[in-house]
């Protein structure tokens, strides 16, 4: 199915695909940016060299401790290395061990913001610039946060588009499941599944 997709976007979207960059969103220009959660091992055995066949860019948020305990299923330290030389790859933090942030204390959500940008640009070597707040749980108080530690873009699961003015620390996102067939992904894609973001709350408006 991900290779499917991956088809569909080379053939079909492939000059409007985009790396996850603020200066993208355009009033007058349907932009896509491929983004993936967690740091799982398939990102790089799976996912990476399909895109790159395709050259479509794309970001991987990673959460630290998952890394760095080695946990099964996700990268290991070398893996987030070589995941990370490849041209097409942005990697960005996911916080450090994966919790929800707007229930932790000050001090515990600046070690979950500033530890894991921290320890993943130890280990590539490279600035880490952006965020993908876990469960897509962020408020004010954790977006200031997330800006003080030195993030200057943030992604959350708020379904639909990005337009001019949208606060690039409070992006939202259209999430796409592994069962989505050509035609739903293609939906997802058109805006057609934006309604999603009536189950929630715009973080914005938090």
């Amino acid at each position: 199915n991900f290779k499917a997709q991956a088809t569909l976007l080379a053939r079909c979207y492939k000059d409007q695909i985009t790396e996850l960059d603020e200066s993208a969103i355009c009033e007058h220009s349907h932009r896509l940016a491929i983004t993936f959660d967690d740091g799982y091992r398939d990102n790089l055995e799976v996912a990476a060299p399909i895109l790159n066949d395709f050259s479509l860019p794309f970001t991987v948020f990673v959460t630290s401790e998952f890394i760095r305990k080695n946990s099964a299923g996700f990268l290991s330290i070398a893996g987030l290395r070589d995941l990370s030389t490849l041209p097409m790859v942005t990697i960005g933090a996911h916080g450090k061990n994966h919790v929800a942030l707007t229930g932790c204390n000050d001090s515990v959500l600046q070690s979950e913001l500033v530890t894991s940008k921290e320890f993943l640009e130890d280990k590539i070597g490279k600035e880490v610039s952006a965020i993908a707040y876990p469960y897509g749980d962020v408020d004010h108080r954790v977006k200031t946060a997330a800006k003080a530690a030195g993030y200057q873009l943030g992604v959350c699961s708020f379904a639909g588009v990005n337009r001019p003015g949208r606060d690039p620390l409070l992006l939202s996102r259209t999430e796409v499941l592994s069962l989505d067939n050509n035609r739903i992904f293609r939906q997802k894609l058109e805006g057609n599944w934006d309604w999603y973001r009536w189950r929630k709350t715009d973080p914005q408006s938090l």
